[in-house]
């Protein structure tokens, strides 16, 4: 294992000893606004009106500035509170998602399921055939798109890194017993590809991304399939699922999809969903890792909140029991890192001196 992931690792272990978040903050009353599809109209929310300390803004900003961010938003109730570009980003310029992107995957996917498409509890071999993986057809078949979504495929995870051709794939495990991070949730993609007899692409952006108001679009790198688009549309895919798949009062994504998707889906990594990380549980996984860590992944911040993170931390937070929408894209915020990094811990500190 590289030094720098052991270093990593040793100093989450001793975050997830930190005493546990036990915030009970009532979940806000007000409506959520939502922006127009067109346009860059979007209301915003003063700090101000929220009653938010005005002194810790300036502190956040140097700290983002400092850590090689390029973008921030918080909502509150889908309004803008904070919205700042740094180090030459600017409102209209696209940014990679990395594995934040992982959750456009989880919802399109979910969307497939509810338009009678396909069944995340059928095998992946269903739709994209035979012989996808290397392992032996009996264990193959095991392996179901809802493996797929919650990282337990058993296939082996380190030796052929992001690598999702055939020979590539290969058993580590029986599908369902192990959890590990690995890049074979993308041939998801290729499953609703072949279910709806479309594009990824297109159908991605017929049912979410048009629906949604959001703008760009997925690139290939390497053995990736990458999202980059603007801060905004980072942050309305964010109010989307804090809105539990509605936009308005239009139902993009079922609420009982979305509800399986960010609470716990397996006994293993208590703190992950549908390709969302979860916070507040009582233990906790890391990407090539085996190791259990005990405690919150953020004990700092709200237990309830679930997390689209990314390569160099690219963040989705999204807290229900604020009505909250956190964004940040960025290069790494130190070395260059995988989902997760100490640069979260720090940055709720700093994001929570503002409401507390």
């Amino acid at each position: 294992m590289p030094k720098s992931i052991q270093c990593l690792l040793i100093l989450l272990l001793c975050l997830g000893c930190t005493k546990e978040n036990t915030e009970t903050n009532p979940t806000p009353s007000a409506t959520n606004y939502f922006p127009p599809l067109t346009g860059t109209q979007w209301e915003t929310k003063s700090i101000a009106s929220l009653n938010w300390n005005q002194g810790a803004v300036q502190p956040l900003l140097d700290y983002l500035e400092l850590k090689n961010s390029k973008s921030f938003i918080i909502l509150i109730n889908g309004k803008i509170v904070m919205e700042n570009y740094f180090n030459g980003h600017s409102a209209t310029a696209n940014w990679y998602w990395a594995s934040a992107g992982k959750t456009l995957t989880t919802a399109v996917t979910g969307i497939a399921e509810q338009e009678g498409y396909l069944n995340i509890n059928s095998k992946v071999s269903d739709y994209i055939g035979a012989g996808w993986t290397s392992l032996p057809l009996a264990k193959e078949n095991l392996i179901t798109n809802k493996h797929l979504l919650t990282m337990t495929s058993g296939i082996e995870d380190i030796t052929n890194g992001d690598d999702v051709t055939p020979a590539s794939l290969k058993y580590k495990a029986d599908a369902g017993t192990r959890w590990a991070y690995h890049n074979v949730y993308v041939k998801l993609q290729d499953v609703v590809a072949k279910a709806t007899k479309q594009t990824w692409s297109n159908y991605f952006n017929t049912r979410l991304r048009d629906k949604i108001g959001m703008d760009g679009a997925w690139f290939d790198s390497g053995n990736n399939s990458v999202y980059a688009s603007t801060t905004r549309s980072m942050a309305r895919f964010g109010l989307l699922m804090l809105n539990k798949g509605k936009w308005e009062n239009t139902i993009i994504l079922n609420d009982n999809y979305c509800n399986d998707a960010t609470t716990t889906s397996q006994n293993i990594n208590l703190s992950y969903g549908y390709l969302w990380w979860l916070n507040g549980k009582s233990s906790y996984h890391l990407p090539q890792s085996q190791l259990q860590f005990s405690g919150s992944i953020i004990p700092f911040a709200p237990n309830d909140m679930y997390m689209a993170l990314g390569k160099n931390d690219q963040k989705i937070y999204v807290i229900p029991s604020k009505n909250m929408v956190v964004i940040r894209m960025g290069d790494a915020a130190d070395n260059i890192n995988l989902a997760l990094s100490d640069f979260d811990e720090t940055l709720w500190i700093k994001i929570k001196s503002l409401y507390q």
